[in-house]
Formats: structure tokens, sequence, C-alpha cells
């Protein structure tokens, strides 16, 4: 992975790029996209940390979690297996919204400021729609929304017309990250900075076979992504190596070192390996540099 990141050693407090994997549907492979990307920036040399916004399910959590128990089993350290900081979601359930809504913001931002010193925090977000999703994306300078490579979870990024498959408009998810991106864009006003959000659809679980759905999929996904302005790249096939990997807290990137030996050997672990090696090079990641001008985050709206 360090061939197409090339890792940087220093990093300006302000310069953390945020990265927020999300969508409002579950079982699109969010945490599993998440997590490997982490590890693909850790193991690329990046300072790296992780937060989790599903308060019920808390699947990057255990993820971490589950990868922090096998280092202390193996004896292994940070360089053998390198571990993300971790920052849980500051969920509040008071009865009050907008008090409910003030703790999450500030102990959101706590939290952001935690990752101060680091390159990347990457925010798993829930399979809904809440008050902490939305501020995350608020404050996101890359977006990725993994789908299911079918029109069950195209009604994620748009309405079509039941009889003509014609495009209607926008959902309510893409609505979102529409105003996030106004949000943004009002709160770099005058700093220099473009105050643009990437915006990446990652399509996932796609078969192996030219089915026609998928062709009929991937030619909506085209014409509403000139609408919508996000890109489009190839995410995870549905191959179980993914999966089986979680009670240890490993990945595919973690094969063929000190903390997993054994070597990728099927074509289905080799095809995976490509697939990350895509995912990660898609997402085009700038390189930091002391001389970046950050986004000034305490600019970004409250409203989210």
């Amino acid at each position: 992975m360090s061939a197409s990141i090339p890792p940087q050693p220093e990093v300006h407090p302000a310069e953390t790029r945020v990265i927020v994997v999300g969508n409002e549907k579950g079982g699109s492979g969010k945490t599993t996209a998440a997590m490997h990307l982490i590890v693909a920036l850790l193991r690329s040399g990046f300072k790296t940390g992780a937060m989790d916004l599903d308060v019920r399910q808390k699947s990057l959590t255990r993820y971490v979690e589950n990868r922090k128990n096998f280092s202390v089993a193996k004896g292994l350290d940070f360089e053998d297996l390198p571990t993300p900081e971790m920052q849980v979601a500051p969920y509040s359930d008071l009865d009050s919204r907008s008090d409910a809504r003030k703790i999450e913001q500030d102990g959101f931002l706590a939290a952001l400021q935690k990752f101060s010193h680091c390159h990347f925090v990457v925010i798993d977000c829930p399979g809904a729609n809440t008050h902490l999703s939305r501020l995350a994306h608020t404050y996101a300078d890359t977006i990725v929304t993994p789908m299911n490579d079918s029109f069950v979870d195209f009604d994620l990024l748009a309405r079509l017309d039941p009889d003509t498959s014609e495009l209607l408009g926008p959902s309510l998810y893409s609505e979102m990250v529409w105003n996030a991106r106004q949000q943004r864009k009002l709160a770099t006003e005058g700093t220099g900075e473009e105050g643009t959000i990437d915006w990446v659809v990652m399509r996932n679980r796609m078969g192996a076979a030219n089915a026609k759905n998928k062709k009929a999929v991937g030619e909506k996904l085209e014409a509403f992504s000139k609408h919508m302005g996000f890109r489009l790249c190839r995410g995870f096939g549905e191959r179980v190596v993914y999966r089986e990997m979680f009670p240890n807290g490993l990945t595919l990137l973690d094969m063929g070192t000190k903390a997993m030996k054994r070597k990728a050997s099927s074509m289905s672990q080799v095809a995976a390996r490509q697939e990350i090696r895509h995912f990660v090079g898609s997402l085009n990641l700038p390189a930091l540099t002391p001389a970046a001008q950050p986004v000034p985050r305490e600019k970004a709206s409250s409203a989210a």
C-alpha cells in the first residue's frame, strides 16, 4: 500500500483529514471498508484514528478491540500489528432534543480534537439518520458511501419511477450530503480553501458475472453521479474471507506479516487484496505537508 500513499512523518495538528464512511442502510459493508482503509493507512506510515458513531452495533469498536486482544495474546507490538487510536461516539439520550444535540456536538468536536496529531481519522457511521451521522458528514473531507449493487440500495441515493426507471430526484441521504457540502462551502469562505467534500460511492458486493441488473444499476449510477457530483469506485466482492478475520481483528492487509505469517494463497484472497488496493487508491487522498492550510473545523455549521 505504501507505493500508492507515501508516508508523511510529521503532521500539523489541524491538518487531520476526516474520512466518513456512511449511508443510511445497514449491511452494505461500511465497517469492513472502514477497517481495511484504516489498516491500509496505518501500514503506509500514517498516524490514523478511528471513531465509531454506531452506538448500538459498535461493529468498528469491536473490530478494533478484537485486534488489540489478538495483539496482546500473540505478544505483538504496534509495528507488528498497527492498531488505530479509538474514540467512542458522544451519544446523548436526554429528552430535550436541543440539549442532546448540544452535548453530542460538543463531544464530537472534543473527540475530533483528540485526533489532531493524526494524518487521518476514519469515522464509521450507523445505518440510520442520526444527529451524530449528520454532524460527521458536515466535517468530512471525504465521504465514502458503500452500497450493495442492486436497485434496493440504489434507493439510498435516488428515487426512480417504478414504470419508466427514470430518475425522479435525490434521496434524503443524497440531500443530506448536499447540505453538508453547502455548509462546508460557507464555513470556508474567505479562508483560501475550496471547501469541497469529495464524495465517493463504492459499488460493494458485486457479483463476478456481467448480469443485466448490474449493468442497469451501473448506468443509473453513472447518470446520477453527474447530477450529484459523486465519483464511483469498485468496492469489495462478496467474499467470506472479509468476514472470517473479524473475530481476531485482522484484515487481508495483515496477511504475510509477523501477525499473520500465512500469505494470500487462494485466488479469492489475492483478488480481495487487489480490491482493497484499488479502493484505497481511488480515494485520491492527498499527501499532507506542513505548508497545507487546514480547514477551520470550528467554523463548520452547528446546525447539522
